[in-house]
C-alpha cells in the first residue's frame, strides 16, 4: 500500500479522530485537574494588618486560613506602636487563595543607636549640620566654656551630661553643644 491510498483509507482517518479524541480529553482533564488542584475562584480578601502587633495578625490570618512571614523592621516610627505592622505585601483588600502568605514589616521596638562623632574643634555651624544629619537634634541649652575659639565646640552634653565621641545614642535625641566663648 502505498502513502497515498493510506491518507485516502478509513484507518487513516480512523487513527486522526481517535488522536483528535485523545487530546481534546487531555485537555479537558487537564483544565479540570488545574481547576482543582489550583483552587481556581477562590478568593480571600487580605485584612488590614496595619498597627496590630503579631499575636493579634496571628489570630487574624489563622481564622483567615492565610500564613505571614516577618521580612524586615523599618526605622522607627513613634506615630505606631512597638513592634507593630507598618507596611504588607500583598496590601490590604487585595484577594489571595487560602494558605498564602503576607509578607509583613515590623515597627521596631525604639530609633536605632546613633555613634556619636568627634566633633571638638569644630565650629558651631559645621557640628550642627553633622548632627542633624546623622539623625540627632541639637538643643538650645548651650553652654559657654572660657576658650580662644569662638563658637568652637569643645564638648556635648545630653541631659545634662557629658558626652563623648564613640558613645552611642538613640535617633532623634536631643545634643547641647559645650562651645568656647572666645575671650580667653
Amino acid at each position: 500500500m502505498s502513502i497515498v491510498q493510506f491518507i485516502k483509507s478509513k484507518t487513516f482517518f480512523k487513527q486522526i479522530a481517535i488522536a483528535l479524541v485523545g487530546i481534546i480529553a487531555f485537555i479537558l482533564l487537564l483544565q479540570w485537574w488545574l481547576g482543582f488542584s489550583t483552587n481556581h475562584n477562590q478568593k480571600i480578601q487580605v485584612p488590614d494588618l496595619q498597627k496590630m502587633n503579631l499575636a493579634a495578625v496571628q489570630q487574624k490570618l489563622t481564622e483567615l486560613d492565610l500564613d505571614f512571614i516577618v521580612i524586615d523592621s523599618a526605622s522607627y516610627n513613634p506615630s505606631y506602636p512597638k513592634k507593630s505592622v507598618i507596611e504588607q505585601t500583598p496590601a490590604a483588600g487585595e484577594f489571595v487563595k487560602e494558605k498564602r502568605k503576607i509578607y509583613l514589616t515590623l515597627n521596631p521596638s525604639k530609633y536605632r543607636d546613633i555613634t556619636i562623632p568627634q566633633l571638638n574643634g569644630k565650629t558651631k555651624r559645621q557640628a550642627t549640620t553633622h548632627l542633624r544629619s546623622i539623625g540627632l537634634k541639637v538643643g538650645t541649652k548651650i553652654t559657654w566654656v572660657s576658650d580662644i575659639g569662638k563658637n568652637v565646640v569643645r564638648g556635648l552634653k545630653h541631659n545634662g551630661k557629658k558626652i563623648k565621641a564613640g558613645d552611642k545614642l538613640p535617633k532623634n535625641s536631643t545634643i547641647n553643644l559645650v562651645l568656647g566663648d572666645g575671650k580667653q
